[in-house]
């Protein structure tokens, strides 16, 4: 069946055209939830609710531009309305700190090390660090999704990438320490 297909089927509620577009689509999706969400069971409560806002969606899809983007921006925006919710954003400095360039060129970093310490940024930072940095959101778009300014947007960017150079720097201070 044709992907086509599968959404007509879907936005008519055939649950096996559901199912079937839940197994196409899950995994992919499930690694953007990682990224915005605080653990792993917080993905799997965002990665449902998002199905459950594309299903009821599915019928408004016009094929117009990637239908795995339309799939992506839905799940990205289940995950923020959890924090918008939660007031994450209600409280934001615009004093707007130094940029530092997070420059990682360094064979002792592991990936699961640098996806680790993202996970542990404050809310508000991780979530604007994975839109700019990791899904390439402006930071007009970013302030247009979370309802901020600009320049709240680029001040906890900086504030993100000042945090993990920190972690960073802390952790090849231990790996020397620990080959002495």
């Amino acid at each position: 069946m044709s992907l086509k297909q599968l959404i007509k089927k879907c936005s008519k509620n055939d649950t096996q055209a559901q199912s079937e577009l839940y197994h196409l689509f899950s995994s992919k999706l499930f690694s953007v939830c990682l990224k915005y969400s605080r653990n792993y069971a917080e993905a799997e409560d965002n990665l449902q609710d998002a199905f459950l806002t594309i299903f009821s969606k599915i019928a408004q899809y016009r094929d117009k531009g990637s239908f795995e983007g339309w799939l992506k921006r839905i799940t990205i925006n289940t995950a923020l309305q959890r924090y918008r919710s939660q007031g994450v954003f209600e409280i934001v400095n615009e004093d707007f700190i130094e940029d530092v360039e997070l420059d990682i060129d360094d064979d002792d970093i592991s990936i699961d090390f640098l996806l680790k310490i993202i996970q542990e940024l404050p809310d508000r930072y991780r979530l604007i660090f994975n839109m700019y940095v990791l899904d390439g959101y402006s930071h007009n778009e970013i302030a247009e999704m979370l309802s901020i300014s600009p320049g709240t947007s680029k001040s906890n960017l900086a504030r993100a990438r000042k945090i993990l150079i920190e972690k960073i720097e802390d952790y090849k201070t231990r790996l020397n320490s620990q080959s002495l």
